[in-house]
Order: C-alpha cells, then sequence, then structure tokens
C-alpha cells in the first residue's frame, strides 16, 4: 500500500511541489497560506477529514477514488496559522492521523 501526499505552491507559471512517497504518512506538513496540500493513493478510496469545528480549508471532508488527487486548495482566507489535525481513512478503514501546520507567510 503506497499513499502519496504532496504539498504544492502556487506561481504564475507553474506550481511547485513537495512530493513525498511513503507506506505511512507523514505525521506533519507544513504550508503557508498561499499553498495547498494534495493527497493521493493508487490502492484505494481516500477519505481526509478535519474537525469540522477548527478546519483551515473551504470543506472539512475530502474524498476520492483510487489514482485520484485530493486537493486541499489554499487555506480559508483570515485562518489563523496553527496546527489542524486530520484523520485518514483508505477504503472506509481508518489508517491514522496527520496534521497540517499553517504558518505565517
Amino acid at each position: 500500500m503506497l499513499c502519496y501526499l504532496r504539498v504544492a505552491a502556487e506561481e504564475s507559471v507553474s506550481m511547485a511541489e513537495k512530493l513525498v512517497l511513503v507506506g505511512v504518512l507523514p505525521e506533519i506538513v507544513v504550508i503557508a497560506p498561499d499553498e495547498q496540500v494534495v493527497w493521493l493513493s493508487d490502492t484505494g478510496n481516500l477519505k481526509i477529514q478535519f474537525d469540522p469545528n477548527r478546519c483551515p480549508f473551504q470543506s472539512n471532508v475530502f474524498q476520492a477514488p483510487p489514482g485520484r488527487q485530493l486537493q486541499s486548495g489554499p487555506p480559508r482566507p483570515g485562518t489563523n496559522p496553527g496546527a489542524y489535525k486530520y484523520r485518514l481513512w483508505l477504503n472506509d478503514q481508518p489508517i491514522g492521523n496527520g496534521e497540517v501546520i499553517l504558518r505565517e507567510k
């Protein structure tokens, strides 16, 4: 089982990416206010869920079938820097927890 986690920063011509290929997801990802997180799993249906009362993105739940990317989009304007925890499921089975740290620009 391979899960991929990418952090992408928006640029005018192309988007720089930080790609992590791992068997177990990293526990913490650090992003800036103009970056987004991209999750990808080739092995099954992927679901990411943040606390609905404490989520830096427009949606607190992201879902995709195998091979499709989940993109968080940039953090909501006015979101305070800090740590935001999420839960991760693969094929409706909980496989771990993670954390997105939103840093100041």
